[in-house]
């Protein structure tokens, strides 16, 4: 026996005789001794004996607090797989007990079979995956301290095998241990994890934390006296734990949420951990009298806790050097299952009692357990899956039988950037259980997926920011446009302005759309109109967003220009009816003018007026006649000008009009003043799709008190149409009101 392996054997034993829990100390030696003479001759790749890695992970699982069996576990998890020339579970049963073979057992089969193609020897996985954890949850927790272990081992790796392993522990396992409630090593597994996924983010973030808490030092520290005075005054016995906001949390933020780095608000953070619940409250009702709060930022998780038993109350509140930081106040016991989840319960409890309370805890995976005990057929299970613990997620794998979780409703192309943007970058097709699929099938969980590649790839197509899911595969797609297609990118920009201004009613000539693509990327920011073509054309803004700027700056511009001329060279309804663009105008548009059909009308955006709406015609130059409403603010404004006087006409609509087809429709600006709750918009597009209606265009603003006003563009037939509409909108939950026309 080499020195230094014993060195890390003995360090393991005096860890646990310092713990002071009753461990069987003699059990733990032989465990010890005999996975140390299995490996013996086996090294990992940084060199050190292969022992240095189970006794780590027995390290990390006495930390948790778990038990005799479960350390012993943790020092032979390895032993039959890769020492079974020497060692079986027979012999590790008479040796340490059934229990420590069991949870052995249940270790060793968490390793992906080396199948492929065959969906059900994946989905086999799964299940023994979730077998294991029903039967003994322990087996998960030594599964996720030998996860933990290697992670923070991961850099003597080569980079290949650094990314995918940080990559199934970010979609599995993190997300695993959140589920289980084991938030601090839930925390430190996503911090090594974007530390191999995205150095130079991470790097960036660290920068960050280490300036702005470089720029208040000793801000913690002068809280904590501040608080600790007010509590000690009250005579509530407690203690203060101050923080940083971790890396992840920051990172996850600023990408999740797109908020920038000043934007975090619970960069500082302090913990009060006190005896009682009703302390609890009480330490809340101090800090508000000592700090101001922040509006909407306190969450009581006592009385509703998290799914994953976590409990707290949470407020951010701002300090008096006007720096807002986080208060999170929890009882001793709230505090353990915080930090350690179910695995709390064999820290600090035991017995009967302590069994029934983590059997309730999962009871997700009892259920799981029975329909894999009746169900023969894979795909009631996945069903299940889908149901009971995945919920909104979607787990597919790899051809390798690597897992990988997806948000509902992500086809291929997100399965193929969240395995790296070389191989979305690269993608040209995409198989399921080996079957050739197109690039926008959704894949479902169990699924094997294959995505096909190739070096002649010319990259992502544009049309792929239409169909991924993904903020991530999203915002891959367009890095890639925008570092190697700016030529491309500004041809792509210029068609989608040209296209888009093509539908205004009088087409621009080149130098006029120069300057109207000029002057609405000046308000955007954009140095030239080619940044403004080249961000449009990688995805960097929608053509949504410019559509309404570049409208407005036309109407602003070219029918200003267009009116002056207009005031020079009046003309009469006879005129209009020989000079206007038929392809720029509509033919009678169902309007009668001066007693004459067929003059060439447009409808004035100002009132966008319908069938059954009282109007007048406004003779122009080259635009024929404009439509108005005669209650439009601007006809009365002009009529109030005495050179136009000859230029205004009677129209009325033709009786036909009024029983408009599907082929003849009509815009309608609509204002919807909502309150803000999620899923408004989608309930607003529901009643118009039900209703037949056409969403042309939608845009939002945010108003003060939680309300947001929702400008529509739709498609009506007359106001009667329009009436039934409004009536429909006005009908959904957090609808206030609806008015005619954009506010």
């Amino acid at each position: 026996m080499s020195s230094e392996k014993y060195i890390g054997c003995v360090r393991l034993v005096e860890m646990l005789n310092a713990s002071g829990k009753n461990y069987n100390m003699e059990k733990i030696r032989q465990a010890c001794d005999y996975a140390e003479a299995l490996h013996e001759g086996q090294f990992r790749v940084s060199g050190e004996p292969y022992i240095s890695h189970p006794v780590a992970v027995a390290e990390i699982v006495a930390s948790l607090g778990l038990d005799t069996n479960s350390i012993c576990a943790a020092l032979l998890h390895d032993t039959v797989e890769d020492c079974s020339d020497k060692t079986n579970l027979k012999e590790i049963e008479d040796r340490f007990g059934k229990e420590v073979a069991m949870l052995v057992d249940g270790l060793t089969k968490l390793v992906t079979p080396n199948i492929e193609d065959k969906e059900e020897a994946h989905i086999e996985n799964i299940r023994k995956m979730l077998l294991a954890m029903s039967r003994d949850v322990r087996v998960i927790f030594i599964k996720l301290c030998d996860r933990l272990h290697n992670m923070r081992t991961l850099a003597v790796k080569p980079d290949p095998k650094r990314r995918s392993t940080a990559l199934e522990t970010m979609h599995v396992y993190a997300p695993l241990a959140h589920r289980l409630g084991m938030q601090k090593l839930k925390q430190e597994l996503e911090n090594l994890c974007i530390s191999y996924l995205d150095p130079i983010g991470y790097a960036e973030i660290q920068s960050y934390i280490e300036e702005k808490y470089g720029e208040n030092v000793g801000f913690i520290d002068k809280l904590q006296k501040q608080v600790a005075k007010r509590l000690e005054e009250n005579h509530i016995h407690f203690e203060l734990k101050g923080r940083i906001k971790s890396v992840y949390s920051i990172y996850r933020k600023m990408f999740n949420q797109n908020k920038n780095f000043d934007q975090i608000y619970d960069f500082y953070a302090l913990r009060i951990i006190v005896d009682t619940e009703l302390e609890c409250y009480t330490a809340f009702g101090l800090i508000h009298e000592m700090f101001k709060s922040v509006p909407g930022r306190f969450k009581d998780y006592i009385s509703t806790p998290k799914p994953n038993m976590y409990q707290s109350l949470h407020t951010t509140v701002i300090g008096r050097e006007g720096i807002p930081f986080e208060v999170q106040i929890r009882t001793w016991d709230m505090h353990h299952v915080a930090e350690y989840g179910i695995a709390a319960h064999w820290k600090y409890k035991s017995g009967e009692k302590s069994k029934e309370e983590i059997d309730k805890k999962l009871e997700w995976i009892s259920r799981l357990v029975e329909t894999e005990d009746e169900a023969k057929d894979p795909d009631e299970f996945l069903n299940a899956l889908k149901t009971d613990i995945f919920h909104d997620e979607t787990f597919v794998f790899t051809p390798k039988g690597d897992v990988i979780a997806l948000p509902q409703g992500a086809t291929v192309i997100d399965f193929a950037y969240a395995i790296h943007s070389g191989v979305g970058n690269k993608m040209v097709g995409a198989k399921i259980n080996g079957t050739i699929v197109p690039i926008d099938r959704i894949p479902e969980t169990g699924d094997i997926v294959e995505i096909l590649t190739s070096s002649s790839s010319k990259g992502p197509s544009r049309d792929w920011l239409t169909i991924v899911k993904t903020s991530e595969a999203r915002t891959k797609i367009r890095g890639w446009f925008k570092k190697e297609k700016r030529a491309d990118n500004i041809v792509a920009g210029k068609a989608m302005i040209d296209a888009e201004i093509r539908h205004f009613t009088k087409s621009c000539t080149e130098t006029k759309r120069n300057e109207l693509v000029a002057a609405v990327g000046k308000r955007l920011g954009f140095m030239s109109a080619d940044d403004l073509y080249n961000t449009l054309g990688y995805g960097g803004i929608s053509m949504g967003k410019l559509s309404g700027k570049l409208r407005d700056e036309y109407e602003r511009t070219l029918e200003a220009a267009e009116a002056e001329v207009q005031e020079k060279q009046p003309i009469t309804v006879e005129q209009v009816k020989t000079v206007a663009t038929p392809k720029t105008l509509r033919s009678g548009g169902g309007i009668v003018v001066d007693g004459e059909t067929g003059c060439y009308v447009k409808f004035a955006r100002c009132c966008n007026p319908l069938p059954g709406d009282e109007v007048i015609g406004f003779i122009t130059k080259g635009f024929g006649i404009s439509i108005h409403k005669c209650d439009c603010p601007n006809v009365q404004n002009a009529k109030l000008i005495p050179e136009n006087a000859e230029r205004w006409v009677d129209a009325h609509w033709e009786a036909a009009s009024q029983n408009a087809s599907e082929q003849d429709m009509y815009e309608a600006q609509i204002t919807v003043y909502v309150m803000d709750r999620l899923g408004i918009i989608a309930d607003i597009s529901v009643a118009l799709s039900d209703m037949k209606v056409f969403l042309l265009q939608i845009n939002t603003t945010s108003s003060h008190s939680g309300r947001t006003i929702i400008n529509l563009k739709i498609s009506c037939k007359n106001v009667e149409h329009y009436r039934s509409i409004v009536s429909r909108l006005k009908s959904i939950d957090g609808v206030i009101d609806v008015t005619r026309g954009f506010s």
